[in-house]
């Protein structure tokens, strides 16, 4: 038997380790520890219910796991063979589910970038080559000409999945066209945008699948050095990619004659500071050159003048991690999932006011509703579902009635949005969308690198205008400068960072014009979240004088004697919401 324990980074700052070190005590002291292997794996996708705990061959499904449960889960389920009912999944119709094939989280999940996450110990080169690890490396060394394998990346329909969606069998072809006597395959792990944690749940649960994958890429291209550009934010991904690197190189799967051909590839690790400017190509390789992390205009193209100055393929983790599944199954199986544009599957940080926080991956052309309703369990609270922002900061916020739309390059593109490399945030009525716009836009203020003026001017300005709005200060002719500010940022930046700075803002004043025009005439906040917008009332009717609000406020803002309706003097009021939180009888609103 095996019981594999969470070891993403959600669940070890939730106490896997101490689960896992408690499962092996208790073990111990039952005479298993030869029968039961405890493994720790990488992320379930789970994350609302985690840590999570998984027993094979039963396949039984154990969520919010403490180190304190341990000892039941030994003692009732591997000793006398009872599941620990408590610890089961609550599905939300009622009832326990066993197992993760009949949990609707998981129901309409493909897994194929995430096909071993949560299945293998990642620091076990066995378990992935148990798993047809490297059979992909060594079918494309043996049996297939570089030619053969891009035109299979091609034919697979495989798009990059980092934000642009540009065709990686494509890519590939541009960079072995390119004759040098240095070629380089590039890994951008830096994964910048809030909420996002896709790319860093591959490379902790399953980092041989990128090595493998990075090693077909540099056969394809002519390239025998591979990077791997990593934030340094990511300590858990780094410690697993460097054993694996060092486990491919004593198993001969990275060095010299790999597969005993004549085929030489190597990967080194560099290491990035956090710049979400860094995600863009030109800006990483300079990054990794040791110069400032800045874009520069293409042509020419990374494939051409790259690292060095030398022909380099760049692909970001998601994609990497769908190849060695193409060269095994085949461009017609792969092709055959998703879209017709869009093949293939989409791996997608699920976050926000959703009841099923976690990673999911789906077939492109999953709808929104499917992601958010039934995967994601809909809406924390019994709340209203508001808006959803999908492709992060250089995304937009979509409405109920895009809901049905299928997810995938295109069609996100032309409802406003756009896929980006897959962070998912959901919002609900209690969401301001001025302030949603104005958060992201912060963050891309703080992430310019300020090369050029657009960028760097343009989006402060922005932000300014933004942050009056939600300050109740702005006119209604600022509504317009606003709109044109975003068309000339975006037409205008060098980067696709500032190119595409504008679309939360853009998106937010298109679908949710109401709530700037309130902000700006009205100079309320229909959602009740922009704090200089909020006033604290009391309802006299509901007010018994109990001075239990008056006894709370720290600033002495409200008045009344006991028994008496009491007052609140707007202009004393710091808004700090205390003697909401201390009326017992509804007596205090916001309005």
């Amino acid at each position: 038997m095996h019981l594999l324990v969470c070891g993403g980074t959600g669940c070890r700052a939730s106490a896997s380790d101490s689960i896992t070190e408690s499962l092996k005590e208790r073990l111990q002291e039952h005479n298993l520890q030869d029968e039961v292997q405890v493994v720790m794996t990488g992320c379930f996708g789970f994350c609302e219910k985690g840590p999570i705990v998984k027993v094979l061959p039963d396949n039984t499904f154990y969520t919010e796991v403490s180190p304190e449960d341990t000892r039941e889960i030994v003692e009732e389920h591997l000793v006398k063979g009872r599941q620990v009912d408590r610890l089961l999944y609550q599905a939300p119709e009622g009832g326990r589910v066993k197992d993760s094939k009949h949990m609707d989280f998981y129901k309409k999940q493909i897994r194929i970038a995430l096909r071993n996450c949560g299945f293998i110990d990642p620091e076990s080169i066995d378990e992935y080559i148990a798993r047809d690890g490297y059979f992909a490396l060594g079918t494309a060394l043996n049996e297939m000409e570089p030619r053969q394998v891009i035109d299979q990346i091609k034919e697979s329909g495989l798009r990059g999945r980092g934000g642009g969606g540009f065709p990686a069998g494509l890519k590939w072809e541009f960079a072995s066209k390119n004759e040098a006597d240095q070629k380089y395959v590039v890994c951008n792990a830096d994964e910048g945008d809030p909420g996002a944690f896709m790319d860093r749940s591959i490379l902790e649960g399953d980092p041989h699948a990128v090595l493998e994958a990075m090693a077909i890429c540099g056969y394809a291209t002519g390239a025998d050095k591979g990077l791997i550009y990593i934030r340094a934010e990511y300590p858990l991904a780094i410690k697993r990619l460097k054993i694996a690197i060092e486990q491919a190189r004593e198993y001969g799967m990275l060095g010299e004659s790999i597969f005993d051909s004549p085929f030489n590839f190597d990967i080194q690790l560099r290491y990035g500071a956090g710049a979400f400017v860094c995600g863009e190509e030109t800006a990483l390789i300079h990054s990794m050159e040791g110069e400032r992390g800045e874009p520069t205009f293409k042509p020419p193209f990374p494939a051409e003048s790259g690292y060095l100055g030398k022909p380099t393929n760049v692909n970001n983790v998601e994609t990497y991690a769908n190849v060695p599944v193409i060269i095994n199954k085949g461009a017609d199986w792969f092709s055959q999932i998703g879209t017709e544009k869009s093949t293939g599957t989409k791996v997608f940080a699920l976050a926000g006011k959703v009841n099923n926080v976690g990673l999911i991956e789906v077939p492109m052309g999953t709808t929104l509703r499917e992601v958010i309703f039934e995967i994601g369990g809909g809406i924390k609270g019994g709340k209203k579902f508001k808006a959803v922002q999908t492709g992060g900061p250089s995304g937009g916020c979509l409405t109920e009635e895009h809901l049905d739309t299928p997810i995938d390059f295109d069609n996100l593109l032309a409802v406003g949005s756009m896929m980006g490399s897959g962070g998912m945030i959901v919002l609900d009525e209690d969401d301001c969308m001025v302030s949603v716009a104005k958060f992201f836009l912060e963050f891309t203020v703080e992430e310019s690198c300020g090369k050029c003026a657009p960028c760097r001017v343009g989006n402060k300005r922005m932000y300014e205008l933004l942050e009056r709005i939600t300050q109740g200060k702005a006119e209604k002719k600022d509504l317009q400068r606003l709109n044109n500010m975003c068309h000339v940022i975006a037409d205008t930046s060098l980067c696709g960072l500032g190119q595409t700075a504008p679309s939360p803002v853009l998106s937010t004043m298109k679908n949710f014009w109401n709530e700037y025009v309130a902000h700006v005439e009205d100079q309320r906040c229909p959602a009740g979240s922009c704090k200089d917008l909020m006033r604290y009332e009391i309802i006299p009717e509901n007010c018994v004088g109990c001075t239990a609000c008056a006894r709370k406020c720290p600033v002495g803002a409200i008045t009344g004697e006991r028994k008496q309706v009491h007052e609140i003097d707007q202009d004393k009021c710091i808004k700090c919401g205390a003697c909401l939180e201390a009326c017992k009888f509804d007596a205090v609103t916001i309005k």
